[in-house]
């Protein structure tokens, strides 16, 4: 008979808990007349969690690669089911109350999400700064960039398909597997769904193996990486629009703003603004064709046309004529230079040129540059 729920745990020295967990995940499938299995993804145990495992009819699958993503990863690929659910096998989770994520996952969801804020968090399950602060924002976060209505972006308690688990094609190995998991699933259009769940206290003697700030910063990271539009682009249209107006209001004139005066001099750090919100904005656009290239993120409808509005002719005759507009002011400032015979030039209004003319004849390289670049990276259109 085929199995229909596979319950995979990962365990690194979890002998203290890991007896409790598998015979409630056993008693789970038993007293629902489910066919099933529970599957331990052992990280390099020392304490006899194999054994363990074993004798309380688990399957123990070796796993040599370090990480809370290689366990997971090494157990659900051994998985049998045609559902899996995942959950820490630290008795923080009570195994015998899975039927609402089987129930959803036999609905059709791909991916059924625990939320412990709307089940329970009880007294000591979750450290202060995890529940006010790290979750709340790294989930908020999540919902931001990807659109996704997550509430509980890191609960371990969750459950999908095994279709759906290859055809997200996780690769991270780390705690930051859980938020790779939510992110392919929202970028890939898949059904989520969401479970209320209780979070208990573990029961194990020893610390957890999650670090505060080294996995919450592994996360965060994550979760930027894979929005390039949040890490590149808005910031950079962001600078550049600052940029070209305070620039465009100095090069008029001097700007006052109450009791200051702004001139040339913040001319040049408004023309940095703008260079660099157009560098942001070029990464953008390289990350994009890389990550999209590269499989690492899914292709938008618009993708292909942008290889029909950006070919490297367009941006080299308009990288050239940025350069030529360049010289063109470049040359209005040696005139002006000239009529006073090299010698010094009084006031800045010279500079007023000069600056902006550095600041075009950059854009013009860096346009020529990334055309080339760009090109390059869509070799396969």
């Amino acid at each position: 008979m085929s199995i229909e729920l596979s319950i995979v745990m990962p365990c690194l020295n979890e002998a203290e808990t890991l007896e409790t967990c598998i015979k409630k995940a056993n008693d789970f499938l038993q007293t629902n007349d489910i066919q099933g299995e529970v599957i331990i993804g052992d990280n390099g145990s020392t304490d006899g969690s194999q054994a363990i495992a074993i004798a309380n009819g688990a399957k123990v699958i070796d796993v040599p690669a370090r990480g809370y993503g290689s366990a997971l990863k090494g157990g659900i690929k051994a998985a049998k089911g045609t559902y899996i659910i995942m959950g820490d096998a630290d008795d923080s989770y009570d195994f015998t109350t899975l039927m609402p994520y089987l129930i959803k996952l036999r609905e059709g969801y791909d991916l059924v999400m625990g939320n412990r804020f709307k089940g329970g968090i009880k007294k000591g399950a979750m450290p202060f700064l995890h529940k006010y602060l790290g979750n709340p924002v790294l989930s908020f976060l999540g919902r931001l960039f990807f659109k996704s209505n997550i509430g509980d972006f890191h609960c371990g308690l969750r459950g999908f398909s095994k279709e759906a688990f290859i055809a997200m094609d996780l690769q991270t190995t780390g705690m930051e597997f859980a938020s790779e998991m939510i992110v392919k699933a929202s970028l890939k259009n898949m059904a989520i769904a969401e479970v209320p769940t209780i979070l208990s206290p573990d029961g194990r003697t020893r610390p957890p193996h999650l670090n505060t700030w080294s996995d919450g910063w592994r996360h965060l990271r994550f979760l930027l990486l894979y929005s390039p539009s949040w890490l590149f682009m808005i910031p950079g249209i962001s600078l550049m629009i600052v940029g070209s107006v305070l620039s465009t209001l100095l090069i008029i004139g001097p700007l006052g703003l109450g009791g200051i005066t702004l001139g040339v001099h913040t001319l040049l750090y408004s023309c940095a603004a703008f260079l660099i919100g157009f560098q942001l904005l070029l990464f953008y656009g390289l990350t994009k064709i890389y990550t999209v290239e590269n499989e690492l993120l899914p292709k938008s409808k618009k993708y292909d046309s942008l290889f029909d509005i950006l070919t490297l002719e367009k941006g080299l005759i308009v990288g050239f004529i940025l350069i030529l507009v360049a010289l063109g002011a470049t040359m209005y400032a040696y005139l002006n230079w000239k009529s006073v015979n090299f010698g010094d030039l009084t006031g800045y209004g010279t500079l007023r040129v000069v600056v902006p003319a550095v600041t075009i004849m950059l854009l013009g390289v860096q346009t020529i540059l990334f055309s080339f670049f760009f090109s390059i990276l869509g070799l396969k259109k």
